[in-house]
């Protein structure tokens, strides 16, 4: 359902919020629970990809799949209080919205878990779709008309370019300005903070 109406995507993890304390917590649970050793500071130190990827890190193959359950059915708990919204996150969406233009979430993360941050830091976006990584998340982006996808990670990057979206880059998260340009990002932010005048500036060249 394409529109002509600005459509802005942002990844969740370290985009919009710093999940980081939380993951952290989630994951120091985890060990406790299973008696697995997880290194946290360099779980957090490479978030984006899908948790599958974290889990076979600190467990066995056949195990993924059920421990990775668990930490979704935990995270609510460990996760959600400690992670805050990034600078400029709240700021970025009301720009968005004083344009007359819609925002979305398109994340890795499980759906419901993506859901508990936002309402929990009272942010609204107009749509959240979970569960997709790099190019997977131009199926959303495309489905809503997004013309502009916001995230931290050279995923992201590919995301925006499957979508045939503008991609905006911050270095908020484990990518620097370097890898995201080198992935092909239109342009590259310090952080959300800097996102309001850059979206009034791409307005007014598209108009």
């Amino acid at each position: 359902m394409a529109s002509h109406t600005l459509t802005v995507g942002f990844d969740l993890d370290m985009t919009l919020i710093d999940s980081r304390p939380g993951i952290a917590a989630a994951f120091v649970a985890l060990s406790a629970e299973t008696g697995a050793f997880i290194d946290t500071d360099l779980v957090v130190s490479r978030l984006g990809p899908p948790l599958e990827q974290e889990i076979a890190h600190w467990f066995p193959a056949a195990d993924v799949a059920a421990i990775a359950d668990r930490y979704r059915e935990i995270y609510p708990t460990y996760a959600i209080g400690p992670s805050l919204a990034m600078p400029g996150a709240r700021e970025s969406v009301d720009a968005i919205r004083a344009l007359g233009g819609r925002t979305m979430v398109v994340t890795a993360k499980y759906e419901p878990n993506a859901k508990l941050h936002l309402a929990h830091l009272g942010i609204e976006p107009d749509v959240i779709v979970g569960g997709l990584w790099a190019e997977a998340k131009a199926e959303a982006l495309r489905e809503h008309g997004a013309g502009v996808y916001v995230g931290d990670h050279t995923g992201d990057v590919r995301g925006a370019q499957a979508a045939n979206a503008v991609s905006v880059g911050v270095t908020t998260g484990p990518c620097d300005e370097a890898e995201l340009r080198a992935a092909g990002a239109d342009v590259v932010l310090t952080s959300l903070t800097e996102f309001p005048a850059w979206l009034a500036a791409y307005t007014t060249s598209q108009a």
